[in-house]
């Protein structure tokens, strides 16, 4: 496939664990969790009248987190939606922090347009990569623009709890199935990763499980995490079992080796479209060889 817009995500997020900004003590062990990234949030996760004291504890631990890059997780930042006085707040706060101590990631609420995007990046430049929550019934609509829109390179997040209650569907899988759908073929078309919402309910790690495994059949390459603890079984429910998992190693070396074209593999045509969904298999066993070039 000639497209130019299929191609792998920029890196592997299986799990995106949530931090509120306004608990700095828990930063350290959010860290530690083993999720693939953290996101320190300055939006839902914190109360309106504390936003200020959030803002301020997130920037003071990014000024002493080190030059970007050097860390792993990779850090991440929810700011407050662009067009409320909260989100502008916290874009100019990261501005000031300098090109090499902006978060590696910046996840975008409420968006409902390539604009919002637009926005973000007039004040933080092309550094971060922006990854826009789709939870607004005006953004599934517009999912597509928002895609292709380039400034999305960080994937595409389903909002399902924000765009449940405003459509006034319940929060579950049945009823929320199109737009989950949707979100995975817009991203699909742009070569974009895909992060599915959170499972809400803390005591519950088999619903958890099942949801995750659900999502990766669906498409999604990752999921958002509330609790260090959904971390690992969100990394089982989104691993390919053995088999899958083996065949995708080998599409991807055969493809390593070869200098394009049509490859056979186990007796089977392989090309580029299907050399990416082996990357992507790869990518959801947290395999390093799913980053190289095809």
């Amino acid at each position: 496939m000639s497209d130019s817009r299929v191609s792998a995500p920029d890196r592997i997020r299986r799990s995106i664990l949530f931090c509120p900004g306004s608990r700095p003590e828990r930063f350290a062990k959010a860290l530690a969790s083993g999720a693939d990234s953290v996101c320190l949030d300055l939006e839902d996760g914190v109360a309106p009248d504390a936003r200020d004291a959030a803002r301020e504890a997130v920037i003071a631990f990014l000024s002493n987190d080190g030059v970007r890059g050097d860390s792993d997780p990779e850090r991440m930042v929810r700011i407050n939606a662009v067009r409320n006085e909260d989100g502008r707040r916290d874009l100019e706060a990261l501005r000031a922090l300098g090109p090499t101590r902006v978060p590696l990631a910046v996840m975008v609420p409420k968006v409902d347009g390539p604009d919002d995007l637009e926005d973000v990046a007039r004040v933080l430049g092309d550094m971060p990569a922006l990854l826009p929550l789709i939870e607004t019934a005006r953004g599934l609509q517009r999912v597509q623009e928002i895609a292709d829109s380039g400034r999305a390179r960080g994937g595409l997040i389903f909002g399902g709890m924000d765009l449940a209650a405003e459509i006034g569907c319940r929060f579950e899988w049945e009823p929320l199935l199109y737009a989950r759908s949707r979100i995975v073929h817009a991203a699909a078309l742009a070569g974009l990763g895909t992060i599915d919402a959170a499972w809400a309910p803390l005591d519950d790690a088999a619903g958890l499980r099942a949801e995750t495994v659900r999502a990766a059949r669906l498409g999604f390459t990752g999921k958002l995490a509330i609790h260090p603890a959904q971390v690992p079984i969100i990394h089982d429910g989104l691993a390919p079992d053995v088999d899958e998992l083996e065949a995708a190693r080998r599409i991807v070396e055969a493809a390593n080796r070869a200098s394009g074209g049509v490859l056979v593999v186990d007796g089977r045509m392989v090309d580029r479209p299907v050399v990416l969904g082996a990357r992507r298999v790869l990518a959801r066993a947290g395999d390093a060889g799913a980053s190289r070039a095809t």
